[in-house]
């Protein structure tokens, strides 16, 4: 890698194919410095493209899959971008607490380029459950190998301390899909249950109206708690 700053597509992506298929070359090789316009690059790229195939899948569900896909385009480089510098100082402190030596530009390039791997694990957010395992599993992987190739950690240390960080992340992602989908039925089950409300409202009371608002909304506290 070089320090050059402008933008070139070819490189982009020919350093994320270097993170998916040899991470540890990839970041033995990486430049710990000459700025951030280069992963910041990187990091909007990786997001643009993981938008597009999520919109893609979207458009196939229609409804409101369809508008979230579309609005994902511009949403989701602007989340992954903000959360990329969040991650980079969360991960900055831990390392350091680790014993690295490294500025923060230099956890910021190793966050940013892990983003290498969003165009395969959007993919697989449209498989149930694996798409909230796969992409906290690998990221940790890849963490795990900056620990060692860039910060000169120690390899058992940083297995332990990303294994829980892992661990943490999958128990969290999995338990909110679950809720998600939970909410998801429910509120499929109240758009059904509105129709037919909406053909007899005339005829339903306001007792009767306020005994189905009350259904439904311990319909959606039982979804929230995974019930």
């Amino acid at each position: 890698m070089d320090n050059t700053t402008g933008f070139d597509l070819s490189k982009v992506i020919d350093d994320a194919k270097a993170v998916i298929t040899n991470p540890v070359d990839f970041y033995r090789n990486m430049q710990k410095s000459g700025g951030f316009v280069e992963p910041v690059i990187f990091v909007i790229v990786m997001a643009f493209i993981a938008a597009i195939i999520f919109t893609l899948f979207s458009l196939f569900g229609g409804g409101r899959m369809a508008a979230a896909g579309i609005s994902a385009l511009i949403v989701v480089p602007i989340m992954m971008l903000i959360g990329s510098f969040v991650s980079a100082a969360i991960l900055f402190v831990i390392w350091k607490l680790m014993g690295s030596e490294n500025n923060y530009e230099t956890a910021y390039r190793c966050v940013a380029y892990s983003m290498g791997i969003l165009p395969v694990t959007a993919v697989l957010t449209m498989i149930p459950y694996l798409g909230s395992i796969v992409p906290v599993l690998w990221g940790a992987y890849l963490m795990w190998i900056a620990s060692t190739e860039v910060h000169g950690l120690n390899q058992q240390t940083a297995m332990i301390v990303f294994g829980i960080l892992a661990f943490i992340g999958v128990i969290v992602n999995l338990s909110g899909e679950r809720t998600a989908r939970n909410m998801e039925q429910h509120m499929g089950k109240f758009e059904q249950q509105m129709g037919k409300s909406l053909e007899n409202m005339e005829d339903m009371t306001p007792e009767e109206a306020g005994k189905a608002f009350g259904e439904f909304m311990r319909g959606m506290e039982e979804a929230t708690q995974g019930k």
